[in-house]
């Protein structure tokens, strides 16, 4: 990436030599090419938001910068990315969104999230620390910024602008103003769940904002939740790409005597299966990770594993993600141990299967999904 500095060489995590999305976009460098055109002053505390694979904060690390993210992958990625350019460790400030920011705040830098509930989760936990002289600058595709997206920064922090589009990325520009009434933060968020859907009928679902369906459970889910195995003979299952929990309660509550891994790379998403664990009042063990799927997981050790893979990476489409979540599957499961998929039916994840687990068999099917079982020989 070229930037007002010079270049940097970035990579996404986990690192892939045949991977051909890039670490970085065009409204990352607009960004940094405003920041150094207006000569904007760096020397406060400069808390950057959202930063997709630490592109912002490497280019900025000189400044000490704050960065605050939802992503394990992308703090991952950051780590990997300063050390390649020789920064020291503890130069850049490393939050999750369920962290405090800190108390000041001087320049804001906002790299907009495809997530609108995240959006306004975060400017409100962010408000507090902006001053009426803080520098607020947002940054995305022309794509992700969308009048509901100005909307926020508007009612939360105060007058907001957009600059001319430059390679279909656009700047975002707020003036704060720290005696603006603000809304009551919503998040997170909790429902209660429909009845007929097994074990978890009638429980409680709470969701931090950013995870997926934040206000009512999504038709994927329903129909995973139908369809799930009894699991009575699984000792250690695990929900992988948990988001808030749901499948892995259902298991929990089914089977007293399973222990449960939730795992996601999502830090709101696990904040979310536990609270979501915790207010089901579930008997039994349950262990709750930030992770790269099942990286850390001993080999052979799991019973059972439950996945719902995303196929989108931002706004890039991808099978990268649901072929590792595959794959680490494989490695932890023991032999006779099952990987139960659910998907949309034109992903094919059943060509994926049978390739590395050698079979794969059709559990249930409507017009829109499938779930899949693969077992590990």
């Amino acid at each position: 990436m070229t930037t007002p500095w010079g270049e940097l060489a970035l990579t996404r995590f986990p690192e892939d030599p045949r991977e051909r999305l890039r670490a970085w976009d065009a409204s990352d460098e607009y960004l940094l090419r405003h920041l150094a055109e207006q000569d904007v002053p760096l020397s406060g505390t400069v808390v950057v938001v959202g930063d997709r694979w630490g592109a912002l904060v490497t280019a900025l690390a000189a400044h000490r910068p704050v960065q605050i993210t939802d992503s394990h992958l992308a703090q991952e990625a950051t780590r990997a990315n300063l050390a390649r350019h020789g920064v020291e460790p503890g130069t850049v400030r490393l939050l999750t969104t369920q962290e405090p920011p800190p108390e000041r705040i001087d320049v804001l830098l906002v790299r907009v999230p495809k997530s609108l509930a995240l959006l306004e989760d975060q400017l409100l936990r962010l408000a507090p620390s902006v001053h009426e002289c803080t520098v607020v600058v947002g940054t995305g595709m022309v794509k992700e910024i969308h009048t509901s997206t100005l909307r926020q920064f508007e009612r939360i922090l105060g007058p907001t602008r957009t600059s001319l589009a430059e390679k279909k990325a656009r700047l975002i520009f707020c003036t704060p103003e720290p005696s603006l009434e603000r809304p009551a933060n919503p998040w997170p968020y909790t429902y209660t769940l429909p009845d007929g859907i097994g074990a978890v009928s009638k429980g409680t679902v709470v969701n931090h904002a950013g995870v997926f369906c934040a206000d009512r459970l999504d038709i994927g889910t329903r129909f995973f939740l139908g369809h799930l195995p009894d699991g009575k003979s699984a000792r250690r299952v695990v929900d992988l790409g948990c988001g808030n929990g749901v499948v892995g309660t259902a298991v929990a509550l089914a089977n007293p005597q399973a222990e449960v891994l939730f795992v996601d790379e999502s830090f709101q998403a696990v904040a979310s299966a536990e609270a979501t664990y915790r207010a089901n009042g579930v008997p039994g063990h349950a262990e709750f990770r930030v992770g790269d799927g099942l990286a850390g997981v001993p080999s052979g050790s799991v019973d059972l594993v439950l996945n719902n893979p995303p196929f989108h990476s931002h706004q890039a489409t991808t099978d990268s993600t649901a072929w590792r979540m595959f794959t680490g599957a494989r490695r932890a499961l023991r032999p006779g141990g099952e990987l139960w998929v659910i998907g949309n039916r034109h992903l094919g994840y059943h060509v994926k299967l049978r390739k590395l687990f050698g079979n794969s068999q059709l559990v249930a099917s409507d017009p829109k999904f499938v779930v899949l079982k693969a077992v590990k020989r």
